[in-house]
């Protein structure tokens, strides 16, 4: 069977020696509240690990909602845009001339981007209905951060630690055994909770019960295994980026066909002998097809988690979503082993019979 190694990802700290100029539009706040004309509010920014793609370097905006002393929205969803050294909006905001605190939102990409609705005000706090992106390419690295501020900050600014929200998915293979030939076409990540809604207040999510299936196809640049382990993605560091969860693993010994949608992983495939005769999948189903094995990590958010898939003794088990074949020379059903036990032979060897022969000259 194919053994999931789960190599734990380091964190590592990534500072962001990048000084945020926000500013600010018109908005209405308590009249209590008083508007400073010293220096704009503005942000040290700190990446507290790092998950996949934002980085320093190609951070290039964020989303911003400050709320005042009396919870009222002081801005809302103010976009600052990386402009050399800073990130700056227009028009300017400015800090409250009576020296209260602000207390900031700060999340990226933008909710559009996200396909989701954030709401920041004085009750809710939320990114709502968040799902990622099915095709992995198109997943997006949500981070976020808080943090309040006062006038007292103008000079240094207010330091932003911001954090991934997401679990980071990158999945390798190998294949030790000389005998077959493994070429990979796509991954999947099957079942898992795809939906869910992040509170900015505790920065913690609420699954929901909607499970889905992350594919990656690259069909026409297939990669053929060997004994190195390396990232079948569809793209090197192209990950999955998907909901921290504790997964429930497919139990393929008594729910093939998946019912109750447990996770597993799930690897498009197509198998042969050193010597050229097909293995996996029969000509009927095409030139590839899934290969799966169940999972049960628990993905934590910030944390990139790296699945090595070993086929060297046994390439896994037939996709547990594949319709029971109606071809009477597909033998591979879901749920069932693929290569099953690996070919041995027990061995007799006859004792000579001595055979007298008389011949006459």
């Amino acid at each position: 069977m194919l053994n999931p190694l789960i190599n734990s990802l380091m964190k590592k700290q990534l500072f962001l020696m990048v000084v945020a100029a926000l500013a600010m539009a018109s908005c209405s706040k308590d009249e209590s509240t008083g508007i400073n004309n010293g220096n704009a509010i503005d942000f040290r920014a700190v990446m507290q690990t790092r998950a996949s793609e934002t980085t320093t370097a190609n951070i290039t905006n964020f989303f911003v909602t400050a709320l005042d002393k009396n919870n009222a929205n002081y801005f809302t969803n103010a976009e600052f845009t990386k402009d050399g050294a800073f990130f700056t909006s227009t028009p300017a905001y400015y800090w409250p001339s009576d020296g209260s605190n602000l207390s900031f939102f700060v999340y990226s990409p933008s909710a559009a981007d996200l396909g989701a609705t954030v709401t920041i005000n004085s009750t809710t706090k939320t990114l709502a209905d968040f799902q990622p992106a099915t095709t992995i390419a198109d997943q997006k690295d949500f981070i976020t951060a808080t943090a309040t501020g006062s006038k007292t900050d103008e000079a240094a600014g207010v330091a932003l630690t911001f954090g991934h929200r997401l679990s980071q998915i990158e999945i390798k293979a190998k294949n030790t055994n000389d005998g077959y030939v493994y070429k990979v076409q796509g991954v999947r990540i099957g079942q898992p909770v795809s939906k869910a809604t992040f509170d900015f207040g505790t920065a913690s999510w609420q699954l929901g019960a909607v499970k889905t299936n992350y594919e990656a196809i690259y069909a026409g640049s297939e990669k053929i295994l060997n004994g190195t382990a390396a990232s079948i993605m569809a793209v090197a560091d192209d990950n999955a980026m998907l909901l921290p969860q504790q997964l429930t693993a497919w139990t393929s010994d008594t729910d093939k066909s998946n019912t109750n949608k447990g996770a597993y992983l799930a690897v498009k495939i197509n198998i042969t002998t050193r010597d050229g005769a097909r293995v996996y999948p029969v000509a009927s189903v095409g030139e590839y097809d899934w290969a799966a094995v169940a999972v049960n990590t628990n993905w934590q958010a910030g944390q990139k988690y790296t699945y090595t898939l070993d086929f060297s003794n046994g390439a896994g088990k037939v996709d547990p979503e594949k319709p029971t074949p109606t071809d009477p020379t597909d033998p591979f059903k879901p749920g069932e082993d693929i290569l099953g036990s690996p070919i041995k032979f027990t061995v007799e060897v006859t004792p000579w019979a001595d055979v007298a022969q008389d011949v006459n000259m």
